[in-house]
């Protein structure tokens, strides 16, 4: 494949962070890079879905302008792309992602939230979001010295719970925190669209399907 030639150096770091931070999250964290035109949306899932419609998916959005228009659809590993981007001398100008050619298969990938159709339903200060983020990562810490299968059905229901008053999921809380969107002095906007809800930080967004 070709190069994603992004809009500066500086964007190209950002993809880099925001990949770094996805795989802290999960070691096998894959990237769904879908370019259309002279927008890259880069995809990271956080929590996987349940069923056939990926009910309780939730997944981290950042958007990138592009320094020419693309046509892109490819999901490749997290690690594919740090490897790629690894700081080995490069010219430190340069705005070029390699595209890896290996692509993964992930169930969310096949998810595509909407990209218009959303209405405004809520707005919280930075820091109560950061604030159910560390509380749910708390009670999931509780479990976990408990089996695979014990673990996994509590983050599950902890990451369900509301998000404050709203009947968002507060795994939300936990996408914009663990990738780094979320501010304390900044607001944080909840958005639904259809079955799907958005939080919408000052970094990037993280979507759910409920």
């Amino acid at each position: 494949m070709s190069d994603l030639l992004l809009a500066d150096a500086a964007s190209l770091d950002d993809l880099r962070t925001y990949a770094a931070r996805a795989r802290r999250l999960d070691p096998e964290a894959a990237v769904r890079l879908l370019a259309a035109g002279p927008v890259l949306a880069a995809y990271v899932g956080v929590l996987p879905g349940r069923g056939v419609t990926g009910s309780g998916a939730t997944l981290g959005l950042r958007v990138f302008g592009l320094a020419e228009p693309t046509e892109v659809d490819v999901t490749v590993p997290a690690a594919a792309i740090l490897d790629r981007l690894a700081r080995d001398g490069s010219d430190p100008g340069e705005a070029g992602l390699p595209i890896p050619p290996m692509s993964v298969f992930v169930p969310w990938a096949g998810i595509t939230p909407p990209r218009s159709g959303w209405d405004p339903y809520a707005a919280f200060p930075g820091t109560d979001v950061i604030a159910a983020a560390e509380a749910g990562i708390a009670e999931v810490g509780v479990a976990g010295t408990g089996l695979a299968a014990q673990v996994e059905a509590l983050r599950s229901r902890v990451w369900a719970q509301p998000l404050g008053e709203s009947p968002a999921p507060a795994g939300l809380a936990f996408a914009a925190y663990g990738l780094g969107f979320v501010h304390p002095q900044e607001q944080v906007t909840l958005l639904r669209a259809g079955r799907w809800w958005r939080l919408t930080a000052p970094g990037g967004h993280a979507l759910a399907r409920s």
